[in-house]
């Protein structure tokens, strides 16, 4: 499919909502006029780009009924492709037409104003992970790979005291370390560090002992 396919199914879609529909007028790809109403340009991508988005956007200065039509997305991450563009879309007061292989065009969204809705349990997990982290161990940008969380670093919290210590009790390991989930951390065992030898009493695996000469004490990588 080229830009020029993308043209025919658009123009249906339009006209079949009494829309009188033009291309290439000016430097708009499609123009759509319906009695006094104000048009709707429509412009035309092959895929999604910022060069798609710059267009749409400057379309924006003369009607505030803007589509961007793209065929619609096929593979393995089509459905998160069109979710984030609706969103991005909307975020931009942008519409959004897609075009399947059969020729039929599809309204994802319409323009107009939008104002997402806040999720104060996102916000509050946010804050959370914010304050659990001791100090600033990652810089802005690394790989999730190598991300420091506030939960690894209570678990390395735990693995150093066990190393030190050798077997301990869950509550001796909170009271040393100040991480009050210590016994339930080294229960879950999410990096298979921790083993249990005894009622609450949990040592460092070797798995454990690795993890520590990987990460430095502050939560860093070693």
């Amino acid at each position: 499919m080229n830009e020029v396919e993308l043209y025919a199914p658009v123009k249906a879609l339009l006209e079949r909502q009494d829309y009188v529909v033009k291309g290439e007028v000016g430097a708009a790809d499609v123009v759509a006029c319906r009695g006094d109403e104000p048009p709707v340009i429509v412009e035309l991508k092959l895929r999604f780009t910022l060069s798609l988005y710059h267009q749409a956007v400057a379309r924006l200065a003369v009607t505030d009924a803007v589509y961007v039509a793209v065929p619609r997305p096929a593979g393995r991450t089509a459905r998160r492709m069109l979710r984030d563009n609706t969103r991005l879309c909307r975020r931009l007061g942008l519409g959004l037409i897609t075009v399947r292989p059969d020729g039929r065009a599809e309204v994802v969204c319409d323009p107009g104003r939008y104002a997402p809705r806040k999720s104060s349990q996102r916000t509050a997990r946010l804050l959370r992970e914010f304050d659990r982290l001791r100090g600033d161990p990652n810089t802005g940008g690394a790989v999730r790979g190598g991300i420091v969380t506030g939960y690894r670093q209570d678990a390395l919290a735990c693995a150093a005291h066990l190393a030190e210590h050798g077997a301990s009790k869950g509550a001796a390991v909170a009271r040393a370390t100040g991480v009050a989930t210590a016994t339930r951390l080294m229960r879950d065992n999410h990096y298979g560090w921790f083993e249990r030898v005894g009622t609450g009493i949990y040592a460092l695996t070797g798995s454990g002992a690795r993890g520590l000469a990987d990460w430095s004490r502050d939560g860093g990588p070693g």
